[in-house]
């Protein structure tokens, strides 16, 4: 009787053992569908080549499809519906497409794609991105906080990678973007898009490439306002960070992505007038920074290597609330300047607020706002030239000097007579021995 309950229960076991192995393997094999928890929407189960042999385009558009019908969970700006978190995983694959991968024009928000490799094919379109969030040319927002991380895209050198255009929130994590010809990463319009721990290069090089004379396009283009880039690496591009926006913030960048003897440039701003762009604790190798009628702008405690250098561009002749603080430069000992005018479109007429001051330089030449000298003879007037380190050609709008004499009890008058042509010149009314301390500012803040 023992021998009999113990074979049934065997055989139950087995029955509903082999009931769940056929559950768990239809599971795999089929997409989820919009009502399935989690949503997570696997690019293998829409029939994606992780190999990246065939053409996966409609099946990861189908898997990004399913993923954006979701009922509206709220929480998101109005219009914008909640996709309450949906994934579309890549599963590790690699896979070839042949037009971009663009979210439904419906748009939506609380996305995540992630964890493979895309590779655009022979007919992908150049003038388009791999991935692209540009629903609407409207005024109103079509996406908000869509993430995409730990991603591979390689443009196949058929236009870019990502375009991110009128979207809020947006986070770009852990990418590596490679062989673009146009942009790595463009965001136009929108707010808040985030670029952290990411890779991006047009080719693949570590440095000291033989072909770094022809690198071409611009891994980041930023033309919106309130976005930051955070610890990027941009070792190949004409340019690394093109910025035609307001309030964007770079930190952590390393560009060594075209030499500016090749005539590449690390990050240019372009925005004339209304810049409002912060640089802090960056990297420029060999490369340099250009910025066109700066205003409010901030570079601070970035190393410059290799003779790169600041370049202020004059376009209407417009330079105000600029500081160029606490960084180093370190150059090959020919004289390159730390801080260039370009005033081939005119002088700059406004000039105030601009600060250049207590920079660490190390074979370049010093060029700064605010200088400080002394000299010392016996005479009656005291000449002190400071040409050679003020940025400004005949700007000198302060200055405080004290004039010391060893003699005791012995005062005499003394002025500042003249400070044309960046010298400045003391006289007392009487030959003395004496030392002239002289400190001078070609552009005090003003109260306006």
């Amino acid at each position: 009787m023992k021998a009999t309950i113990a074979r049934k229960a065997v055989a139950f076991f087995t029955i509903v053992g082999f009931a769940s192995f056929i559950v768990i393997h239809v599971y795999g094999d089929y997409p989820k569908t919009a009502t399935s928890s989690p949503r997570i929407y696997r690019a293998t189960a829409y029939g994606a080549d992780p190999t990246g042999k065939t053409d996966s385009t409609e099946a990861l558009l189908k898997a990004i499809s399913d993923a954006f019908e979701s009922p509206n969970n709220g929480d998101l700006m109005q219009g914008i519906t909640n996709l309450g978190g949906a994934q579309v995983y890549l599963e590790g694959g690699y896979y070839m497409i042949s037009r971009p991968l663009r979210l439904p024009a419906s748009g939506g928000g609380n996305l995540l794609i992630h964890g493979g490799s895309l590779k655009a094919s022979n007919s992908f379109p150049g003038n388009r991105y791999l991935i692209e969030l540009s629903a609407s040319s409207s005024s109103t927002y079509s996406y908000e906080y869509i993430t995409l991380r730990d991603l591979l895209l390689d443009s196949n050198y058929r236009g870019g990678g990502i375009s991110v255009i009128n979207s809020l929130r947006t986070t770009i994590d852990n990418c590596y973007i490679t062989h673009f010809t146009t942009n790595g990463i463009l965001v136009q319009g929108g707010h808040e898009t985030y670029i952290r721990n990411s890779f991006l290069g047009q080719h693949i090089t570590a440095g000291g490439d033989p072909g770094e004379k022809s690198f071409s396009g611009t891994a980041i283009s930023l033309i919106g306002n309130d976005n930051a880039v955070t610890d990027v690496v941009i070792f190949s591009a004409a340019i690394g960070i093109m910025v035609a926006g307001e309030a964007n913030t770079l930190t952590g960048v390393h560009c060594y992505n075209k030499a500016t003897g090749w005539g590449g440039t690390g990050i240019y701003l372009r925005l004339p007038g209304l810049t409002q762009t912060r640089i802090v604790n960056c990297y420029m190798d060999y490369t340099g920074i250009v910025a066109e009628d700066p205003v409010q702008l901030l570079i601070s405690n970035t190393f410059f290597l290799g003779d790169g250098f600041i370049l202020l561009k004059s376009i209407k002749g417009v330079i105000r609330g600029v500081n160029i603080v606490d960084n180093m430069f370190s150059g090959s000992g020919t004289g390159v300047n730390i801080v260039q005018l370009d005033q081939s479109n005119g002088p700059f007429k406004t000039i105030d607020g601009v600060v250049i001051d207590r920079n660490n330089v190390n074979e370049m030449k010093l060029r700064a706002t605010v200088a400080r000298e002394m000299t010392e003879g016996n005479g009656s007037s005291w000449v002190i030239d400071f040409n050679n380190v003020l940025l400004f050609p005949n700007l000198i709008k302060h200055v405080h000097y004290t004039l010391s004499t060893p003699v005791s009890g012995y005062f005499p008058n003394h002025a500042l007579r003249n400070v044309s042509e960046n010298r400045v010149v003391v006289e007392s009314d009487r030959t003395v021995q004496a030392t002239v301390f002289v400190t001078v500012n070609q552009s005090p803040m003003s109260n306006g």
